[in-house]
């Protein structure tokens, strides 16, 4: 699934490159997880303002006779992606969204169809508002420290990395994220969230902005289908401490990388490194 560095990395491959064009036309693929909202054809002519990001959620605004009257909300679910060329060619059976523009196409192929476009008349209304509602802070949000951790964590009698996962204390620290992210903490991710100490929350709080801002810097993870709005991978598995490592040495003292469920997803840790 796109995290929190692949949705910014999409942003960032195709927001100057749209904004300001006018768009010229819309078209609609097989049914997203939820349904458009507004008539197509009422899009044409608006024009594309700055691309934002919050949470793994791109909102797009489209003005109308130069005020600021709505936009669309989008996420990539699963399986998605967003590309924006001059000449994207037929849409193929995956291809579910085109905003045709005077700048080019941006196209969301989505082979899952779990991702979303929904028109809100703001951010801070309708569907928007709803869908954006209970996410937890940035990451990188200055209000995001230990101390807030800390407080949140001291909440909650699940796992650590669960907490993590849920989104409600911080967005983006996905499953590859909070995984890196524990074990640069020194956390063993089945540690009970409530026993996370004022210390070891300032590590972790750290720790989840170290990796967030090295996967940004990387493209993001490619480890099925994820490409930005250019066509190109992400590179950050690569680099894993231990997501998609089982069996293999820690890069730290050596013991094999072990893998367990959580939650549905797979949690992959040092058990020597990472302690409880």
């Amino acid at each position: 699934m796109p995290e929190l560095p692949e949705v910014e990395t999409t942003r960032q491959s195709f927001a100057q490159r749209i904004q300001g064009a006018r768009v010229t036309a819309v078209r609609l693929g097989k049914p997203l997880r939820w349904p458009l909202g507004i008539e197509p054809d009422t899009l044409v002519g608006r024009t594309v303002g700055e691309a934002s990001r919050r949470g793994k959620y791109l909102w797009l605004p489209l003005a109308h006779n130069g005020n600021d009257l709505g936009g669309v909300l989008m996420h990539l679910g699963m399986s998605g992606s967003l590309a924006f060329t001059l000449a994207p060619g037929e849409p193929g059976t995956h291809d579910h969204f085109d905003l045709v523009t005077t700048n080019g196409t941006l196209r969301l192929t989505d082979p899952r169809r779990f991702g979303a476009v929904v028109w809100s008349d703001s951010r801070d209304e309708g569907m928007a508002a709803k869908l954006l509602a209970g996410l937890g802070l940035e990451p990188f949000d200055p209000a995001f420290t230990g101390e807030h951790l800390h407080q949140q964590l001291k909440k909650r009698r699940v796992a650590v990395k669960l907490a993590l996962l849920a989104g409600d204390i911080v967005v983006g620290a996905g499953n590859i994220y909070a995984c890196e992210a524990l074990y640069q903490a020194g956390i063993d991710p089945r540690t009970r969230s409530d026993r996370i100490s004022r210390p070891r929350a300032d590590r972790l709080a750290h720790a989840v902005r170290d990796t967030l801002a090295r996967a940004l810097a990387l493209g993001g993870s490619t480890l099925r289908d994820f490409r930005d709005a250019h066509g190109m991978e992400g590179q950050f598995q690569a680099q894993a401490g231990v997501y998609g490592r089982e069996k293999e040495p820690c890069r730290v003292c050596g013991a094999p990388i072990r893998r367990l469920v959580q939650g549905q997803r797979s949690t992959f840790f040092c058990p020597t490194c990472q302690k409880r």
